[in-house]
């Protein structure tokens, strides 16, 4: 097996053992995303020399007797909605083309420090609005276990390198779905902590109530030991939860005899198809052979999540893409008369049609004559499910469901029809209106062989029970240890900036 292969916790002994040397671990990352990244184009930026020079440091300090750190030496992709310092971080959009940030991103900073190499930045939809990947203005990343396919949204191109092996884990955002959808489609884990977990500094707002930030990995053992490390409090993140933190890779143990696990019936009713529901079934079949007790539950408020989750978004990220003026930084839409026409002109050049499109639902919604009408009573609806969830989490440990209601559909598919597309996270997005923590991993395959993602949600800050009922299921399938055999090609860019290389 070629160390690009391995998982963290599979590699991570081998450094400390001075078996192979930091640089050949990225090396062969490098070579893998040279090899493939022009089939799937995962990648907006591959941070190639940032990524060596790193690689060659760590092993001077190798070298010199000092102790490994928890990530030595693992070579991460990160989404490029999350600033990363002398790397440019375009969050997919024309506008931010160019943007290089003065400042890491607070995850950025842990995990580097912890000896994590990033080595680069990966493709998703423009401002992480989408749920295909195919909203991105630079091109569309390809779905590994089918090229014809989405790898899903808007985390496309972290949960592609994931899964075709060109970085060990990666990072996304999650703010209806971001994380979970994705990981489904292309057969990882994905993890959406709860909110406040993870900071948020250096991330680009989406919907701020709503974004977080969390780990894209192979097993759920690396989910744990990456979310040991970006979870925590961070002064610079208003919203930072302050509290204690466990192990999280120490609650990994295969017994969950005794857990009750809620299904809420709402989330198997019209819409779902049969493949997935066949795989959901199965796998609470699995969970209780494993000593679980399996109970339907009901959350009666959650079919209007979709409704007021898109009424809250968009309004909020209307508020967060004002400071996209043209004045500061990004785009500015050259031959205009003053700074009105320049920054009508800069937002209409620089920006996507999906982007407008929320930008002009929640300026709609927050008029005067609107807000009440729509954006405070999807305020109070909100409010509604997360009640419904403290209800039923008095009496279950967690809730389980299938992560999207569909496997990977076809590129071009639901382009045409923004409401089809959204319907894409319908089971992703209560999760975060709530701010509670939902991870997926994978469960089964479809008949033509595209995988099928259990999403698994839990209280708020209680990742480890999360993390355990996971690992309990992994440990107990095999799914997450096939793997896509992938065409190369050679290595090429499409992008809108041109070269992919910093």
């Amino acid at each position: 097996m070629r160390l690009n292969e391995l998982k963290a916790h599979e590699l991570l002994p081998l450094i400390r053992r001075h078996e192979v040397t930091v640089e050949e671990a990225v090396t062969e990352t490098l070579d893998r995303i040279a090899a493939l990244d022009g089939t799937i184009q995962a990648y907006i930026t591959v941070a190639r020399e940032h990524a060596l020079q790193r690689a060659k440091e760590a092993d001077a300090r190798l070298a010199k007797g000092e102790p490994p750190r928890p990530l030595e030496g693992l070579s991460i992709a990160i989404k490029d909605n999350i600033c990363t310092k002398g790397i440019r971080t375009t969050g997919a959009s024309r506008y931010l083309e160019d943007f290089i940030p003065p400042y890491d991103a607070t995850v950025i900073e842990r995990l580097e420090d912890a000896g994590a190499i990033v080595v680069g930045k990966t493709n998703m939809d423009e401002f992480a609005m989408g749920s295909s990947t195919e909203n991105s203005a630079m091109f569309s990343t390809r779905n590994p276990w089918n090229l014809n396919r989405v790898p899903g949204g808007s985390s496309g191109g972290s949960a592609a390198c994931v899964i075709a092996n060109e970085a060990v884990f990666a990072l996304g955002s999650d703010t209806g779905g971001s994380i979970r959808q994705p990981a489904s489609f292309c057969g990882i884990v994905g993890l959406k902590p709860s909110y406040g977990l993870v900071s948020r500094y250096g991330l680009i707002g989406y919907a701020s109530s709503m974004d977080q930030i969390g780990p894209m990995t192979r097993d759920v053992r690396d989910c744990a030991l990456i979310l040991n490390v970006i979870a925590g409090n961070d002064p610079r993140d208003s919203q930072s939860y302050p509290g204690e933190l466990p192990d999280y890779a120490g609650c990994l143990v295969p017994e969950i005899s005794g857990l009750t696990i809620g299904v809420p019936k709402e989330f198997l009713e019209e819409g779902l198809s049969g493949p997935v529901r066949d795989a959901f079934m199965k796998a609470l079949d699995r969970l209780e052979e494993l000593g679980a007790r399996v109970v339907e539950v009901s959350l009666p408020h959650v079919r209007h999540a979709l409704a007021a989750y898109y009424v809250i978004s968009s309004a909020e990220a209307g508020s967060n893409l004002a400071r996209l003026d043209g004045v500061r930084y990004g785009y500015r839409a050259p031959g205009q008369e003053d700074s009105a026409s320049m920054m009508a002109a800069s937002r209409g050049e620089g920006l996507g049609p999906e982007v407008k499109r929320r930008i002009v639902l929640g300026t709609y919604v927050l008029s005067a004559e609107n807000r009440e009408k729509y954006f405070n009573e999807a305020l109070r609806v909100r409010s509604l499910i997360s009640r419904d969830f403290q209800e039923v989490f008095k009496t279950c440990d967690c809730l389980v469901g299938p992560t999207s209601p569909t496997v990977a559909f076809e590129a071009g598919e639901k382009t045409r029809d923004p409401l089809e597309m959204y319907l894409s996270d319908v089971y992703t997005v209560p999760p975060n209106l709530a701010g509670i923590p939902g991870i997926s991993v994978p469960c089964g395959f479809d008949e033509e062989g595209m995988p099928v993602g259990l999403q698994i949600m839990g209280k708020q800050y209680d990742e480890a029970t999360l993390l355990r009922i996971a690992y309990a299921f992994e440990q107990a399938t095999d799914f997450h240890r096939r793997r896509p055999e992938v065409p190369q090609k050679t290595y090429q860019s499409e992008s809108a900036g041109g070269e992919r290389s910093v």
